[in-house]
């Protein structure tokens, strides 16, 4: 390894767009939903961190390794290997999964150099998160990722703080991007969810404009990222994203009864009916998340134009990962126990910003992993991993 630094970015765009435009991190949307800006995984690598509790995004990622593979070996091929290619990894979170993805191109990139007997690239991995990402667990692993490379070559580390809904890279300089289980995020919490007092986020109860105001803003959040991704990506260059969508279904509200926010909903009601929360508090907490159907994310990518769809994989989507070997009771608690670890991992910084001393962090999981015990031969799932790969025309 050659090189490691935090890179920052004292700005993003300077062109003049409208107000509509200027709304990551507004101070309108920062005012009323405060907590979004601690938005970041569970630091460190604790019993209770994302590191320890991120198996799903691995399992994912190994279902999506021939599509990264596959596009690495293309991009090389097709740009005539570079003398430097630039990677950058968006939402790259904390953990020991956030360098599978790169030892995965990097390996790619000089197996194929091998293969046509070419001189291997310079290669600068960039990773990137919002500024509040616990970079320090991220490096801590640099180590093992250097052993998992297949031969010695010039490969720089570096971190990129700041929302991928700006500019964060020079004009034509990335030649690959890859983002998993990040792009669903918003960049804040949709206007006009005041009718939906009782829920985190979208139910088959809640109103039609809710699921338009959320759709609208992922339509505003997802062609900003396109379009910065394609001010800063090489022509060919190559895009593999990852989010958590869902099945596409005639009712747009529908969400099952084992859905991970209903779920989360039902465990924060849970407190409030035993007191420790007020109601008030919790109608104020929303997600800024959204799981798009297939044909929604498509549609946008064509609208945008800047990229070709290359591929468009679906993949099945269980948050009770890794349970096996176990009669249907033990399935339930261990399954839920899981999901609740994982739930907690991401959401617990905006939990504890937004609640602050009056929540139960540990009780609240518990009520969330019982909950989803009661749910174990729930068999219709309406959330899917969503794996589309992209092409800068």
């Amino acid at each position: 390894m050659d090189s490691i630094f935090i890179r920052t970015n004292h700005s993003s765009r300077s062109d003049c767009k409208s107000d509509d435009e200027k709304y990551s991190y507004d101070k309108e949307t920062s005012s009323k939903y405060p907590f979004v800006s601690a938005l970041s995984m569970s630091r460190g690598d604790g019993d209770n961190s994302y590191s320890t509790n991120s198996l799903l995004q691995k399992r994912v990622l190994s279902r999506t390794k021939t599509v990264l593979v596959e596009n690495t070996r293309e991009m090389l091929t097709n740009l005539d290997f570079p003398k430097c290619i630039k990677v950058a990894d968006l939402g790259c979170s904390s953990g020991q999964n956030t360098f599978l993805a790169m030892s995965e191109i990097v390996n790619t990139i000089y197996a194929l150099c091998k293969e046509w007997n070419k001189n291997p690239p310079e290669i600068d991995c960039c990773l990137n998160d919002l500024p509040s990402n616990d970079f320090n667990t991220t490096f801590k692993f640099i180590t093992s990722f250097n052993k998992k490379l297949t031969r010695e070559g010039s490969c720089f580390i570096s971190g990129v703080p700041g929302s991928f809904y700006s500019r964060l890279f020079p004009l034509k300089s990335l030649h690959l991007v890859h983002s998993i289980y990040s792009i669903h995020f918003l960049s804040k919490v949709p206007e006009g969810l005041e009718t939906n007092k009782m829920s985190v986020y979208i139910t088959s109860s809640s109103p039609l404009s809710e699921y338009k105001a959320y759709l609208n803003q992922f339509q505003k959040d997802f062609k900003t990222f396109l379009r910065m991704r394609s001010e800063e990506m090489v022509s060919s260059g190559r895009m593999v994203l990852t989010l958590i969508g869902r099945n596409t279904l005639d009712d747009p509200l529908y969400r099952d009864c084992c859905h991970f926010w209903t779920l989360l909903s039902q465990s924060l009601h849970d407190l409030v009916l035993e007191g420790t929360l007020s109601d008030s508090k919790v109608s104020s907490f929303k997600m800024p998340f959204y799981d798009p159907s297939i044909e929604e994310v498509t549609d946008l990518i064509r609208k945008e134009g800047s990229f070709e769809i290359n591929d468009l994989e679906t993949h099945g989507f269980d948050l009770g990962h890794s349970v096996e070997n176990c009669s249907m009771q033990s399935y339930g608690v261990k399954a839920g126990q899981k999901e609740a670890s994982c739930i907690r991992a991401v959401t617990e910084t905006m939990l504890v910003a937004h609640f602050g001393d009056d929540i139960n962090i540990d009780t609240l999981f518990k009520k969330y992993a019982l909950r989803v015990s009661q749910h174990a031969s729930c068999k219709i799932k309406t959330s899917v991993s969503l794996v589309v790969s992209l092409i800068r025309k």
